[in-house]
């Protein structure tokens, strides 16, 4: 447990406390105006605090603090800190689904708008989060009507590019056919701006403009076009009546609402730009500490606008204010550059408007219930029937698996899966290439793998506390090998070896019976064939199966695929890759002439030389 630090070493200044446990980690992350003041609250009889701090405190050794000039700095501190060590004992907030967003590649020299997932990436500007990538496509399809960008890839463009020859979209005008030099790069740019302002709210322009050219088409008899126009009119008119308006044309906000119990929350998030709802977001927040509904509405600010793909409003509407105000409004104004404003909205439109929001962060939280309540109840009893029937000091809540792939001893390859808490870490699987064994012999190449992973783990464990975490720095709990016997025996001799017996539990579990063999018994520990001990036993075998056969069939795939081009002196990566798309294919290098080669003033005339040897030799 955490000693309380001497009296007077605390300083009464703003900053980030973190507190650590026995191997240096962190697991719990704090801010406080005054640190003195605030640390004293650790430091008091256990009983009056509540019962997740008293476990903290317990849990912890040490504790460290970073002095910084103002409020706000401490709470950027404290948010970096956190993401950074994910403490055990802090708030986390899960996005419960990847949302998608309609994005346009602006960057590019013939902009494309996309579906896209993830991180956000430069030279896109993004539009959403939409709650579903079927709501996206169909819009974009209707707006390609008035707006014909292309939707290729950047290979397929080339492709047409090389051709001459556009794409069936072209033909049936969803596509303006800048492949084939049928629209000009002003015009692509400009509709592509035309595209962006009507994304971003700014319809109005469009649909005058539009009527205008329809009268226009059909006062000067030109029926064709006037229909045509009539038809990219309907088209947007349908795009618009998707975004639902919701304010005044000039008012860009945010509407968080929330549905929590003891355990978590739930959180909707609508975004509103120019009066329109323009897409939606939810999370779930685990709340591994006890929170007040301002305390949890800080913690939503601070992972809401982390990064935010739309920016940050005017005005943020919240259920309930947070507990420092002022703090983090300073704190939204420094990130937005200008004046933000946090507010419980009272009366009117702004009222029911927030009332949609909580409805729908109380739907997404039964849903979620529903399925945490099955989930959690299952895992609970496969982790507590492991620790029963394999006789472990405690339930295994990092669980390792590992398996070997090969073929005929060629690519070698051994997998690490991992569980937390009865769920796939995938972030924590590794995968290992064979090194040190000729052949086929797979206990010696599951020796191998577990030497590495662990004598990395020994490594991680000597390093100073103030180092971040390595990505072996956690022991497992319980370290599964696929197999009988042999591959138990191998697991064993690693760990004695790395004097690591005593403190990590070990079993295999065999194919052929679904026997589990544990260190000290001869006969399989029989396992109830419908217990969810098995059941997890089987998904964490099967899925270090999959992910060492994945990796195993991509080396197999890479050898195979090697270009004859690889091994050509001089030919880099690069040169490579520019010799192909400049020819169309490795065929048509194959069919050049030496001339042809050496025309290419990129292209050294040894370099090219080397090359049309290499494609030419009589073995080949």
């Amino acid at each position: 447990m955490v000693q309380r630090p001497p009296a007077g070493t605390i300083p009464e200044t703003p900053g980030s406390y973190q507190f650590k446990d026995a191997h240096g980690r962190v697991i719990y992350v704090g801010k406080a105006r005054n640190l003195r003041q605030r640390l004293s609250n650790y430091f008091q009889n256990p009983r009056n605090m509540h019962p997740r701090t008293a476990q903290m405190v317990a849990t912890a050794e040490s504790v460290e603090w970073i002095q910084v000039r103002n409020d706000v700095e401490a709470l950027m501190l404290e948010y970096n800190l956190i993401k950074e060590h994910r403490p055990r004992f802090n708030v986390r907030l899960r996005d419960d689904k990847s949302y998608p967003f309609l994005a346009v590649t602006v960057s590019d020299d013939w902009p494309r708008p996309m579906v896209m997932r993830g991180r956000k990436r430069k030279g896109t500007q993004y539009f959403g989060p939409y709650a579903n990538a079927y709501a996206i496509r169909e819009t974009l399809d209707l707006l390609l009507r008035t707006f014909p960008l292309r939707t290729c890839s950047d290979n397929k463009f080339g492709r047409h590019e090389r051709m001459g020859r556009p794409c069936l979209l072209f033909h049936i005008e969803k596509c303006s056919g800048p492949c084939v030099g049928e629209v000009d790069h002003e015009t692509y740019q400009q509709m592509t701006k035309e595209l962006l302002d009507f994304l971003d709210g700014e319809t109005d322009a469009l649909v005058e403009r539009l009527e205008t050219d329809m009268s226009l088409a059909a006062r000067e008899l030109e029926y064709e076009r006037a229909a045509r126009i009539r038809d990219q009119l309907e088209s947007v008119n349908k795009a618009i009546a998707k975004q639902q308006m919701v304010g005044d044309r000039s008012e860009d906000l945010d509407v968080i609402g929330l549905a929590e119990d003891d355990l978590e929350a739930a959180v909707q998030v609508f975004f509103v730009r120019k009066g329109r709802v323009v897409g939606r977001k939810g999370f779930v927040v685990d709340k591994v500490e006890d929170l007040s509904p301002g305390a949890l509405i800080e913690h939503v600010l601070e992972g809401l606008y982390d990064d935010p793909l739309l920016g940050i409003p005017k005005q943020v509407l919240v259920p309930a204010m947070p507990d420092d105000p002022e703090l983090y409004e300073e704190y939204l104004c420094e990130l937005r550059g200008s004046r933000v404003e946090i507010k419980v909205p009272q009366r009117g439109e702004k009222v029911r408007l927030q009332e949609t929001v909580t409805h729908n962060a109380k739907e997404a939280f039964t849903r979620h219930r529903l399925k945490r309540a099955s989930d959690h109840n299952s895992r609970a009893r496969a982790l507590n029937e492991l620790q029963e029937h394999l006789g472990l000091p405690e339930a295994p809540l990092r669980i390792e698996c590992y398996d070997m792939s090969h073929f005929q001893g060629s690519d070698y390859v051994g997998s690490m899966v991992v569980t937390e808490d009865g769920l796939p870490k995938k972030s924590e699987y590794r995968r290992f290439k064979i090194k040190e064994v000729d052949g086929n012999n797979d206990f010696a190449a599951m020796e191998e793998v577990l030497r590495r992973r662990l004598t990395a783990y020994l490594i991680e464990r000597e390093k100073p506390a103030s180092e971040r975490p390595g990505k072996f720095a956690y022991p497992p709990q319980l370290l599964l090998v696929d197999g009988g016997k042999g591959q138990l025996t191998s697991a064993i001799n690693v760990l004695k070896e790395l004097d690591l017996f005593d403190e990590i539990p070990v079993a295999s579990l065999a194919k052929q019976f679904e026997e589990v063999y544990v260190p000290g018994k001869s006969d399989p520990i029989q396992i109830p064939r419908q217990s969810e001990a098995l059941y997890l036993l089987q998904r964490l075998r099967d899925e270090s199966h999959r992910f060492a056969i994945t990796y195993h069939r991509t080396l197999r795939d890479k050898r195979m695929k090697q270009s004859v081009l690889d091994d050509v002196p001089g030919l880099g990566p690069t040169r490579r890759k520019r010799l192909l798309k400049e020819m169309g294919s490795l065929r048509k290098v194959k069919a050049a002439t030496l001339e042809e080669l050496q025309s290419f003033s990129w292209l050294p005339n040894n370099v090219a030389e080397n090359v049309w040897k290499q494609l030419h030799q009589p073995s080949r």
